[in-house]
């Protein structure tokens, strides 16, 4: 039977545990499809076995144009968003190679947007444990089209960014809930339906915003019709980034497709600095290696002159290889708090 209701969950790190539990809690008859983000980046998933076993509901990998059936879980597979869509008024699945968002594929944001955009209100979404903002976005396009929203409890979690981020997204109107909790929670949200109040304020930007992003590569006065191109480069591919402001969480996206949310972006900048570190670093040992080569070759000559030029380079470079040591433990230590 066709699907006529969606839960689509979010998960990262700590959140295999979570799913099979969830997985557990679902009941045979429930009246909707669940697909479910894993971040798995280009490893093998056995996710779908994992939540066979664990509970009364299939579980399988989705495929490419599968129609979306109530009472299955349809997991992303490997390397590919999956989104929903339809065609010819037939509700189905995709599988898409587009650019990475929040350097994921699959992402959450994706399937959540695409889910909102068929289903509007008769969406359930669940972000669970998980490093940094993905899916944060995508509750709110979710909330923004009467859709209803479940977090889990972060206090709860194994890595609580995600759900964090979902929280700052949507505020009041997500269900906090344990572990425990969550199959009971999707449940009475499924029976539930719409949500009576819809959050539409600049909605027809998301909405724009997902359409835009459904394509992939897209021209950049097609972006410039929703956001505004800030002076900030794209750190997967260096492209100009535009800011989409419209609400929380601030989003940002390159016409080649990839986008961030906040906290992703500035992991992103983290890791970009974190090279440029590590490249300055090399480029001074090598010239302090070199400056002792021309120091010896200075000394077999005789050359005074050179010998005291290269004593003041070797120590130059010495004073900032001090410098980007500490740079770089600075930085180590910004990334293990931020952790």
């Amino acid at each position: 039977m066709i699907a006529k209701h969606v839960v689509v969950i979010a998960a990262s790190r700590g959140g295999v545990p979570v799913l099979r539990t969830l997985a557990a809690g679902l009941p045979a008859d429930l009246d909707a499809a669940v697909c479910v983000v894993m971040h798995i980046g280009r490893h093998k998933s056995v996710l779908p076995e994992l939540m066979a076993r664990s509970g009364l509901l299939q579980a399988i990998h989705a495929r490419d144009g599968e129609p979306l059936c109530a009472g299955r879980i349809y997991v992303a597979p490997t390397d590919r968003h999956l989104v929903i869509e339809t065609q010819a008024q037939r509700v189905s699945l995709r599988l898409s190679d587009s650019a990475p968002e929040n350097f994921s594929r699959p992402a959450a944001d994706p399937l959540f947007r695409s889910a909102s955009m068929v289903y509007e209100g008769c969406v359930t979404g669940v972000v669970l444990s998980g490093d940094l903002d993905d899916g944060a976005a995508g509750l709110a396009m979710i909330r923004a089209r009467g859709g209803r929203c479940i977090v889990q409890n972060p206090a709860d979690c194994e890595a609580a960014s995600m759900p964090k981020a979902a929280l700052r997204a949507v505020g009041a109107a997500a269900a906090v809930v344990e572990v425990s909790e969550l199959a009971a929670a999707i449940v009475e949200a499924v029976r539930a339906g719409p949500c009576e109040e819809r959050a539409m304020a600049g909605n027809w930007k998301i909405e724009e915003e997902a359409r835009l992003a459904a394509r992939g590569l897209v021209s950049p006065d097609e972006l410039d019709g929703i956001a505004r191109r800030s002076a900030l480069t794209c750190p997967e591919c260096g492209g100009t980034l535009w800011r989409i402001d419209n609400g929380q969480p601030h989003r940002y996206r390159c016409h080649t497709g990839h986008a961030f949310s906040d906290l992703s972006l500035e992991e992103g900048i983290a890791r970009e600095v974190e090279r440029a570190l590590w490249s300055a670093a090399r480029t001074v040992k090598e010239r302090a290696l070199f400056a002792r080569e021309r120091r010896e070759w200075a000394v077999r000559e005789g050359d005074a002159a050179l010998v005291e030029i290269e004593d003041a380079r070797i120590a130059e470079t010495e004073a900032l290889e001090t410098i980007l040591r500490e740079a770089l433990s600075e930085a180590d230590a910004d990334g293990k708090s931020a952790d």
